[in-house]
């Protein structure tokens, strides 16, 4: 039986699909010519599930609707972030949906019903939960990639998405059956506790349900060789929709990666150790040697989405708190860094022509100075650059690598950092050093200067003032 606690505990996700349907509702009875309305209720909807995510906030462990939801600061700082970064992305949008012949109202839901994904599989304590949460997560954005109707890259990229994606959820839910299969439990809490308690139970099943476990979750963050949907989505999508998909799924991915790797198979850690290794190293490989050939600055972006999601595996492999905190503050702020990155194309975008190439930016700083200096905190933190907190999620990762003697991998992945400067330095020299296309000042919007800023000295502020981040990151897995 349910109860008033269970409700409210779970106000936050009810608060966001009340006002998912007034959006739908409103899109659908509104004469068009209010349809920025919609994008009002959309960002009113982010912002009160926000509140409501931090009134609960330090009020302990607490579980609802029989155990099948967790509440507890894990899942209060991912929503928290997530919510912030979905605000960014629709703020973003706004200005350049119309242009791009998307549908306004499709859009705000279905980027709603995936936001309303996430915030539940962020507080899923069962197999069955995690699930479902999941596909809720999967199936808008699958929508959102074919959302512009006359884009045939994006139809295309959209269908390689959904059956690539289709067949990581089914690798994903066979490994949820063998775990239930063995341990005869839905819970993760419980898998963990029936696992030490039953000697008996066959190891080898569990391998090889731990592999396929890590294959969905590896698709979900787009880590080499489940990579292959990245490129294609990120150049075939329309800007904006890439700025979502690229940031704000990180953080409910990261949040499944520690639900089931740190809590339910832990002791299954050496195992996953050894799975994640092959993954983290070949993703900095191949994400960074193939960025640097890259033209399209969305598809350099892509490749250096893999090169970093190797950088979270890395400190996933830990199996510890220093490392699981280290990576928990790599996918906030690298969230940060990947939403400013693809604003600055929706900035620099006009007239309904997308500005998608490294050549779009050369003589950015000509054009307007303030734009190629945000431009260019981001590269730099993006690559590691200090005083950016790049260079600080980085180095956190490295100190947790080191911890557990794994000195080979801190130095593979510092060499690959290196060789991903590159490309990260070319950007900046484009924008510097190359003679402008187009020497016309770059239209200022308000509204986006203020987001854009906002989005970039974040990254600046938080490498100068890094501590009250990493210690939210280490107070919610050491509490």
């Amino acid at each position: 039986m349910f109860n008033l606690v269970d409700f409210i505990l779970f106000s936050p996700e009810l608060f966001l699909l009340g006002m998912t349907l007034v959006v739908l509702l409103t899109d659908l009875y509104l004469p068009k010519k209010y349809n920025g309305v919609t994008y009002l209720l959309a960002q009113l909807a982010l912002a009160g599930t926000a509140v409501l995510v931090l009134s609960l906030l330090g009020q302990g462990v607490d579980f609802a609707f029989n155990k099948h939801m967790i509440f507890d600061g894990l899942g209060s700082v991912l929503k928290f972030f997530t919510l912030i970064i979905a605000f960014l992305a629709f703020l973003y949008a706004n200005r350049s949906i119309d242009d791009l012949d998307i549908a306004r109202g499709d859009f705000y839901v279905l980027a709603l019903f995936s936001v309303l994904g996430m915030l539940t599989l962020i507080s899923s304590n069962s197999l069955l939960t995690l699930y479902l949460s999941l596909e809720l997560l999967s199936l808008p954005l699958y929508a959102l990639v074919a959302l512009q109707r006359d884009r045939n890259s994006g139809t295309e990229a959209a269908m390689k998405y959904f059956i690539m994606g289709a067949l990581a959820s089914g690798l994903l839910l066979y490994g949820f059956s063998l775990i239930y299969g063995v341990t005869g439990t839905l819970f993760i809490h419980e898998i963990a506790q029936r696992m030490m308690d039953q000697q008996e139970i066959s190891n080898v099943a569990l391998v090889l349900a731990l592999v396929l476990v890590i294959s969905g979750i590896a698709f979900k963050f787009g880590a080499v060789p489940f990579h292959m949907w990245v490129p294609d989505v990120y150049q075939g999508a329309p800007t904006p929709i890439v700025l979502f998909i690229s940031s704000v799924p990180k953080l409910a991915a990261f949040a499944l990666t520690a639900r089931l790797l740190g809590i339910g198979l832990v002791e299954l850690a050496d195992e996953a150790a050894q799975v994640l290794t092959v993954l983290a190293v070949l993703s900095l490989v191949i994400g960074n040697v193939v960025a640097i050939a890259q033209t399209n600055l969305k598809r350099m972006l892509a490749y250096s989405t893999i090169s970093h999601v190797g950088f979270i595996f890395l400190g996933l492999l830990t199996a510890n708190v220093m490392g699981y905190s280290a990576a928990l503050f790599y996918v906030i702020t690298y969230a940060f860094m990947s939403a400013g990155a693809f604003a600055v194309l929706i900035i620099l975008s006009h007239s309904g022509l997308e500005a998608e190439n490294i050549d779009d930016l050369k003589g950015l700083n000509t054009r307007n100075p303030w734009y190629a200096f945000l431009m260019l905190l981001l590269m730099f933190s993006l690559a590691g650059v200090p005083p950016t907190v790049g260079f600080y999620a980085k180095v956190g990762i490295l100190q947790s690598l080191i911890v557990i003697d794994q000195v080979w991998l801190a130095g593979v992945a510092v060499f690959f950092s290196v060789i991903g400067a590159f490309y990260y330095l070319r950007v900046v020299k484009t924008m510097y050093f190359d003679a402008p296309a187009d020497p016309s000042p770059v239209p200022v919007q308000a509204d986006m200067k203020v987001a854009f800023s906002f989005n970039a000295l974040i990254i600046l502020a938080l490498g100068l003032f890094p501590e009250w981040l990493l210690n939210l990151c280490w107070w919610v897995f050491a509490a």
